[in-house]
């Protein structure tokens, strides 16, 4: 895997949502750096790619309610073990669990494995509460995929808090996550 500036050169063979991302990105006048890979569908594979990346790979979890009426994107980093009573309890909201694909597709334009922050731009009703672990902003450098998991990209952490969140007109809930062994 080699890292590369910017978005790829060859656009017909990317999905338009991928090509989404570059713009959104290039038009906020965000730097970042992508690499390619092979489709990355569990965190050994995203470890991999947080090392040639150097960059912080999070964790992106879409939940919901019982009822599925509320539903979250919860940041957290790679190596942390997810409960949901740790994180119910700080968002209030009982009950969590894995939201169906259904609505990942409906709300975010994703599909499982592709799980990022960066579909939150498709959340145009704005049904989606972003959750972030607080041991994510320590970050220099966080790491997500474009909307596709054969491809990820880095950027600075503080640019994805003060330049592409309030854009989107976003503010993460910050929550403590228990490192659980």
């Amino acid at each position: 895997m080699e890292r590369y500036k910017g978005r790829p050169r060859d656009k017909e063979t990317r999905l338009a949502k991928e090509i989404r991302v570059y713009d959104y990105l290039d038009g906020l006048h965000v730097e970042y750096e992508r690499i390619d890979h092979e489709a990355a569908m569990t965190m050994e594979v995203c470890e991999e790619i947080d090392k040639v990346l150097e960059a912080a790979i999070c964790k992106n979890l879409f939940l919901c309610n019982r009822q599925e009426t509320e539903f979250y994107l919860l940041l957290m980093p790679g190596d942390k073990k997810f409960k949901t009573k740790d994180l119910s309890a700080q968002i209030g909201s009982s009950r969590l669990s894995f939201a169906k694909d259904e609505y990942l597709e409906k709300y975010l334009d994703l599909t499982p494995g592709s799980v990022s922050v960066m579909g939150l731009m498709n959340d145009k009703e704005k049904k989606v509460h972003l959750i972030m672990d607080e041991d994510v902003l320590r970050e220099e450098y966080i790491g997500f995929h474009p909307c596709i998991n054969t491809s990820s990209i880095r950027f600075r952490t503080r640019d994805l808090i003060e330049v592409i969140l309030p854009d989107l007109g976003y503010e993460a809930t910050i929550v403590k996550l228990p490192d659980v062994g």
